[in-house]
């Protein structure tokens, strides 16, 4: 049996496969907040109480980067050694990868119901794809054909530079510089980018906030979801939520673009993350494919690129199957 794991800077998900069922039929599944533990093998620990099953081998996703076996994760406090998770559950191996490298694995193997086509574009078989995931933080990673498969290359290029594409966005950079040593893209096109976006529309007075969002949003820890859930409420939307919305897509826009072209993604793009599925209407303005396309001489490049959002809410886990199914 197989032991994978999606280990997020919100929550982590734990589940066992084997081959005989394949990476889709978990065999036993559940879902822990990250922050609520000391480490990954507490939550290993937890899970594997009381079960009577022989688990032989572990795959990991893990949000930061992996470096000889180990990872510093960039949204908890935790140190996640394969080599230290081997030893303390008895198995024959552990692997780690990057979260996004582990998502990654999975998209092969998408069925077109899974997913939401943003851009049609034009398919190139064997093309190179890219995986950006805006969710707690900003994740990518590309695949390249060898001849055979796909292979995953992971990347941080969610913590480059922000580079703002207008004045407004110029705007938005001073007002994080005064609060953030570095403004990477992460910083505006993630969970919390949404909250920072929102907070520099209101500082600056591109919108007012209602009372009664005010009222809801007080003494609240995160306010990224009830930002989302305030563009989305009919007739009775808030419409700073809404600006903060259209301009985050905005700006993931361009860095998706930037992505794609960095990698000459002609087999298309794909959006994960827990974000891109709760506001695919977002994605479907022109809003995001405006900014996608604006690469100035590349716009025709551009415009040919396919862009899908992953509705799979569990496709990290099932990337984590699909890694460990292939090095078994």
């Amino acid at each position: 049996m197989l032991l994978i794991g999606d280990v997020g800077g919100t929550k982590t998900a734990i589940a066992i496969v084997s081959r005989e069922s394949g990476p889709r039929a978990f065999l036993e599944e559940a879902v822990f907040p990250s922050e609520r533990y000391s480490s990954l093998e507490a939550i290993v620990d937890e899970f594997l109480k009381d079960k009577k099953i022989i688990i032989d081998r572990a795959v990991f996703g893990v949000a930061g980067p992996v470096i000889g076996g180990k990872a510093q994760l960039t949204n908890l406090p935790w140190m996640v050694d394969q080599y230290q998770l081997k030893e303390t559950f008895c198995l024959s191996s552990v692997h780690l990868l990057n979260d996004l490298a582990a998502l990654a694995h999975a998209v092969p193997h998408l069925e077109p119901s899974e997913l939401v086509t943003i851009n049609e574009g034009h398919t190139e078989e064997k093309g190179n794809i890219a995986v950006v995931a805006p969710g707690t933080g900003l994740g990518e990673a590309f695949l390249v054909w060898t001849g055979e498969r796909y292979t995953v290359h992971s990347s941080e290029g969610g913590h480059a530079d922000f580079a703002p594409q207008s004045p407004l966005e110029m705007e938005l950079l001073a007002y994080l510089r005064e609060k953030l040593d570095h403004v990477s893209f992460e910083r505006v096109c993630s969970g919390p980018g949404i909250a920072n976006i929102y907070s520099f529309l209101k500082d600056r007075g591109y919108g007012s906030e209602p009372d009664w969002f005010a009222e809801r949003i007080r003494g609240v820890a995160d306010p990224t979801p009830e930002i989302v859930r305030g563009a989305f409420e009919g007739g009775h939307s808030c419409e700073l939520c809404v600006k903060a919305l259209d301009m985050f897509v905005s700006l993931l826009g361009a860095e998706v673009g930037n992505m794609a072209l960095k990698v000459m993604a002609t087999r298309g793009v794909y959006l994960g993350g827990g974000i891109p599925p709760r506001i695919v209407p977002f994605f479907e303005k022109d809003i995001f494919m405006n900014s996608f396309r604006r690469k100035g001489r590349y716009a025709g490049v551009m415009e040919r690129i396919p862009v899908y959002v992953i509705l799979n809410t569990k496709v990290a886990l099932l990337g984590a199957a699909c890694a460990a199914l292939e090095c078994q």
